[in-house]
């Protein structure tokens, strides 16, 4: 951490005035900043005593928090418990109300997603050459990103309230960093309150300095003129100062994936495997992975009553097995009813964080079907409030990796087992499609590649993390099974979904171990192998040609028009991937 931040250095050139602050040096950055205070303190009605005056630090903790350059006063809130927060939300946030199961419910403002085109990674010496640069990790300038900081700190600055969340990522004492978040939404430091690991009383006195700092600064907006600006939108990091700073958004999900980059550039240069996924365990301690992007199932899949839930989201293997990154779930609330998902429905009570749900404004519940403010509503809570959670959150080197994928072209089996360079192939490719009618101008599925499932949240190329699971698989003869929730019987709009009911029997029949001993049979230009029957489930549907209801032709076309996407999409990572990996997709 610094020990002396630019905003405490120019705060010392800056003269009381009558109007404001005015620069007592004639530095351009001196002049810049006390410009910004002055509006800041203008617009929120403060005087400018308060910059000349902070209180005097009394503890460890705050002398730490004044070397950030943020100010110390009575108003700071840490670690406040979820009462106290939302007594603050409901006080001082427009939007905020209490859902009639007892979760406070909150706006995100404009933003009700993640921004990855406005995600920047600081191009530092230590880590330039680790990081997979491009269009996932856009480069920006050490003096860009102290810009950005003071900005935000400025921000901060000037709020009447500023909440702090000491937490903890990562299970394993051995692995887990110290994280602080710092902002002035009690719905941002309820929300991490809930996403991270919460410590202990005994460890948040001894807490000490963090190894990474969030200042979240979301209601203030970016200098979109600014060097490496192209919004007024800014999720930034730097690895060196191990800071990230927000800027322009409310989302609260950024600092949930912001938390989870950190970790997956840290973990693999530790050298253990940092894995977007969800996680659970059986009854015998075996454990499964489960790999999928949005619309697959994988947190409906994994959340078995029959198994515990390790977690539902980011994952660590290591020499001893895996940990959970988080101290909760954020689940999609869209649709979300007691009879589909019992265990998420019942948890959204009190403690938990509704984001941008429609409520009846008389009996304050929430109709979860309603999509006018957004398709991506939410909902945070603590691990421990899912009854089959396992806490602490640690399990068992995986058994079985289940890579999950929503085929809308209906030409991918319900389930293939795969070989340990297939694995790698689907694992690197990460593919799913979109839904004709999901989004303005697709007319036809789309496909859609995500890296390692998870191309938003990486930081080194996606061969490094493909190869570090492949040695995992190695060397505790994991089974990887490539499994479709999709479309059979023809593309979206004549064929049909895959029912839930046929999906959680094949995950049945992979945990029972009947899949190891299944007769298999080679398909198409995939080569993937399928089996020929699996309990509950109908012999005809487990090979999409023979589920197919049209013509032979038809069927032989959308399956080699997936192929060549499959083709195209991989010449991105050729390069760096072995033969055996490239060889092991489809073949035409």
């Amino acid at each position: 951490m610094l020990r002396c931040h630019p905003v405490v250095r120019y705060a010392s050139c800056m003269q009381k005035c009558g109007s404001g602050l005015a620069p007592a040096c004639t530095r351009p950055t001196c002049r810049s900043t006390a410009r910004l205070y002055s509006q800041a303190a203008r617009q929120s009605g403060r005087a400018c005593q308060r910059f000349q005056s902070p209180v005097k630090p009394t503890s460890s903790f705050e002398q730490l928090l004044s070397q950030t350059g943020l100010s110390i006063t009575t108003q700071i809130q840490r670690n406040a418990p979820a009462a106290q927060l939302y007594e603050h939300a409901l006080r001082y946030e427009p939007g905020s109300a209490i859902s009639s199961s007892g979760a406070l419910i909150a706006r995100s403002g404009k933003k009700t997603g993640r921004s990855p085109r406005d995600k920047r990674v600081v191009e530092e010496s230590a880590t330039v050459d680790d990081v997979w640069w491009g269009p996932v990790n856009k480069k920006l300038s050490a003096e860009s990103f102290a810009a950005n900081y003071e900005r935000a700190a400025n921000y901060l600055n000037t709020q009447d309230h500023m909440y702090v969340f000491d937490g903890f990522a990562g299970w394993d004492p051995r692995y887990r960093i110290k994280v602080r978040v710092v902002c002035a939404r009690a719905y941002h430091a309820l929300f991490m309150n809930n996403m991270l690991i919460r410590p202990t009383a005994e460890e948040l006195e001894n807490f000490g300095e963090p190894d990474f700092t969030i200042i979240n600064a979301g209601q203030y907006p970016a200098e979109e003129s600014a060097d490496g600006m192209t919004s007024n939108t800014s999720v930034a990091i730097s690895f060196e100062r191990r800071q990230m700073v927000i800027l322009g958004t409310e989302y609260a999900g950024e600092m949930k994936k912001g938390v989870f980059a950190v970790m997956h550039y840290l973990m693999p240069k530790a050298g253990v495997l940092s894995l977007h996924s969800s996680c659970n365990e059986g009854p015998r301690g075996d454990v499964s992975l489960f790999f999928g992007l949005s619309g697959t199932g994988k947190t409906t899949l994994s959340a078995d009553p029959a198994r515990l839930l390790i977690g539902d989201d980011e994952h660590v293997w290591t020499d001893t097995g895996v940990f959970n990154i988080e101290g909760g779930c954020y689940a999609k609330a869209i649709d979300l009813s007691a009879k589909k998902e019992p265990e998420i429905f019942n948890a959204i009570r009190f403690g938990s964080v509704l984001e941008n749900v429609v409520y009846d404004e008389q009996t304050r519940a929430v109709d979860y079907s309603d999509r006018s403010i957004t398709e991506n509503t939410r909902c945070a809570y603590p691990i421990e409030y899912i009854p089959s959670a396992k806490v602490p959150c640690i399990g068992g080197h995986p058994k079985n990796i289940i890579l999950l994928t929503c085929d809308a072209f209906g030409v991918l089996p319900p389930v293939s087992k795969l070989t340990p360079a297939q694995a790698m192939y689907h694992f690197i490719s990460g593919y799913t499609a979109k839904i004709a009618g999901t989004e303005e101008g697709v007319t036809e599925p789309e496909a859609t590649f995500s890296a390692c499932f998870g191309q938003p949240f990486l930081v080194w190329h996606p061969v490094k993390y493909a190869q570090m699971l492949a040695r995992k698989m190695r060397e505790h003869n994991a089974h990887v099974w490539l499994v479709n929730t999709g479309w059979s019987g023809g593309a979206y709009g004549v064929g049909k979904r895959i029912s839930l009911k046929h999906s959680r029997a094949i995950i049945d029949a992979i945990h029972s171990g009947e899949l190891e001993k299944a007769t298999y049979t080679n398909y198409g230009a995939f080569n993937l192998q399928i089996p020929q029957a699996v309990s509950k489930v109908p012999d005809r549907l487990l090979n999409p040609s023979d589920a197919w209801t049209g013509n032979p032709e038809e069927f032989s076309s959308t399956l080699a028009k997936l192929a060549q996407l499959f083709q195209a999409n991989f010449k991105t990572y050729a390069d760096k991937a072995t033969p055996d990996i490239v060889a092991a997709g489809p073949q035409l």
